[in-house]
């Protein structure tokens, strides 16, 4: 493991020298071209510099000063106005990397002193979040105490309060990031919340209290980890759904399977399957993400895109962070020698339960086809007032069944417009069930018995969907099957699909891809009547990119004249679809 610790501590090196001159002299950080700097970013350069220094007991870096460049940013963020919470924490958590005594802290020694009083100020200042932002409060708590700023430690009681309300919208014990609305925003910063808490009970001033602490954060970071190995694809992919996924997607995932093996959370029988699984998604984030001619992260180009707040610099100061945390993982937990053997991949479908209530049943389907590798991820989830089609239910296979990033379209599922109400079979279910079908198929199907709008608004008695996905080999097979409360006017019903390709230098050997023959989709019934529209190219357009490669068309499947729906009558639309599944 120690060969896998200093390649982490490498690409660490290569990442910082491609982006420490983007750190101004007021501790503010340049943008990369074509984007706009994010009022947390100091906080998160500061966390990469102290993880750094942690990993290696450097102060300099290709000339530059890291103790210098670390007082920078924490002072920019300090006086950051209005506060950005979020870079508050990530930057008393690079201060405390440094040391937690104040006496013999570098970077501490080089604050003036209306740094340090505002540090405290800011440190003391308690806030109350329901979302992944109360891990940053938790960060805050464990710096305010190691620092010596508070005699009264509440860590604790944070993050017992953030298991309570974990609990109490989740019945599985899954991080809900709603704050309103619907609820069951079940996406990658439950996995994010995680990995940044325990890093920072790694840097408490007592270990006890991260002692008292890690049964508590095992007993929910587990229900993560346990479902990596029917999550992360044949060739490394790892979270594909909902906002944020792409690099962080692989990042967050290889860090919690680490601290999990560090921590002993993974039993001794089944570490060669997480060590492959391990090697697997770092591949893919290495060949996927990571310019190799230069050594810098490369999120945003023609092809690709990434979630829109994440900005380059950020993206490259978080993995350089990542990536020292690996390092120094990696030389705590004990590789088999040799190469992992992996175990031999079954076809299976699995339905992860996220929420299940008298309101609302939501949940994660996984299917995969050991035979094509074919792998998907099915989310019936919120999206928290984020409308794309990230978090929409269809089969998530990057390659084959692709989506634009950060646009909302009705991929694969049909949207029907009933005057104001736009609505589309999404974000939440009840009866949800799993099984085997005939001829060893699976089958997961929910319904709404009440339809729900694209804002997420349950529509009260205007009708019902049963909703049905059917999986054989390569064979899906989907049917909607609506029925209404009463005589009503469907103004128009639209289904869309998206061809893309992986992108053109940046992929995995053997990455999922559509051959020549595309989705061979067919429609066995469409009681809407609806149409083939006119296929959309799209290649020239930026706003169609996902994050791993190029949108190129978009076929529409409309109705845009009325239809009288009647009740008593089931209104169907069942397509079929047999992917010519390449790799490139």
């Amino acid at each position: 493991m120690h060969s896998f610790s200093e390649q982490c501590l490498e690409m660490s090196r290569s990442m910082l020298g491609h982006n420490l001159d983007s750190i101004q002299p007021d501790g503010t950080i340049l943008p990369a071209n074509g984007e706009s700097s994010r009022p947390d970013e100091p906080g998160h350069v500061a966390f990469a510099l102290g993880e750094f220094y942690r990993a290696t007991g450097e102060t300099t870096l290709k000339g530059f000063d890291i103790v210098d460049l670390a007082a920078r940013c924490i002072t920019a963020q300090m006086f950051t106005e209005p506060p950005a919470e979020n870079g508050l924490a990530y930057a008393a958590l690079g201060l405390l990397c440094f040391g937690p005594s104040k006496e013999r802290n570098p970077v501490w020694e080089r604050l003036v002193e209306e740094t340090q009083q505002r540090i405290d100020k800011s440190l003391l200042h308690r806030s109350d979040y329901d979302n992944h932002w109360q891990s940053f409060n938790i960060a805050k708590a464990v710096a305010r105490f190691s620092l010596g700023l508070s005699k009264k430690d509440e860590t604790s009681r944070l993050i017992e309060r953030m298991v309570e309300r974990m609990t109490a919208t989740s019945s599985a014990g899954f991080f809900d990031d709603s704050t309103s609305g619907l609820g069951g925003n079940f996406n990658l910063y439950g996995v994010m919340s995680f990995v940044f808490i325990r890093s920072a009970l790694q840097l408490h001033a007592n270990s006890g209290v991260r002692d008292r602490k890690l049964p508590t954060l095992r007993t929910y970071a587990e229900k993560y980890i346990k479902m990596m190995p029917d999550l992360v694809r044949a060739d490394g992919l790892g979270w594909a759904f909902g906002r944020a996924a792409g690099a962080y997607g692989q990042m967050h995932c290889i860090s919690l399977i680490l601290q999990g093996l560090r921590d002993g959370w993974i039993a001794d029988d089944q570490k060669t399957k997480y060590f492959d699984i391990l090697r697997r998604l770092f591949l893919f984030f290495y060949q996927t993400y990571l310019d190799q001619e230069h050594g810098f992260l490369d999120l945003r180009d023609d092809e690709r895109t990434a979630y829109e707040p994440h900005t380059t610099r950020m993206a490259n100061f978080d993995a350089a962070r990542y990536l020292c945390q690996w390092s120094r993982l990696a030389k705590t937990i004990h590789m088999p020698t040799g190469g992992p053997k992996p175990e031999p991949l079954r076809t299976s479908g699995r339905y992860v339960i996220f929420d299940k209530g008298n309101r609302k049943e939501q949940g994660l389907f996984l299917y995969r086809d050991a035979e094509s590798g074919l792998q998907m991820q099915i989310p019936l989830v919120s999206g928290g007032g984020h409308l794309s089609a990230d978090v929409l239910p269809f089969p998530h296979c990057p390659g084959v069944f692709d989506w634009p990033n950060n646009v909302y379209a009705p991929i694969m599922l049909p949207e029907l417009t009933f005057g104001e109400n736009r609505t589309i079979p999404a974000f939440y279910g009840k009866n949800c069930v799993t099984g085997l079908g005939l001829k060893n198929s699976f089958y997961f199907r929910y319904e709404q018995p009440e339809l729900i709008t694209t804002a997420e608004e349950i529509v009260k008695n205007l009708g019902s969907v049963k909703v049905q996905w059917a999986f054989t080999g390569t064979k899906i097979s989907c049917e909607f099957a609506y029925t209404v409360k009463q005589q009503v006017t469907l103004d128009k019903f639209r289904y869309t699909l998206a061809i893309a390709a992986p992108h053109s230098k940046y992929h995995v050997p053997g990455a999922l891809a559509l051959g020549a023959q595309g989705h061979r989709c067919t429609v066995a019934k469409d009681d809407f009547q609806a149409v083939w529209q006119e296929t959309e190219i799209v290649t020239a357009d930026p706003t169609y990119r996902t994050n791993y490669g190029k949108i190129h068309y978009l076929q529409h499947l409309v109705r845009d004249h009325p239809l009288i729906m009647r009740p008593g009558q089931v209104y169907r639309l069942a397509v079929n679809f047999d992917p010519d599944i390449a790799h490139v």
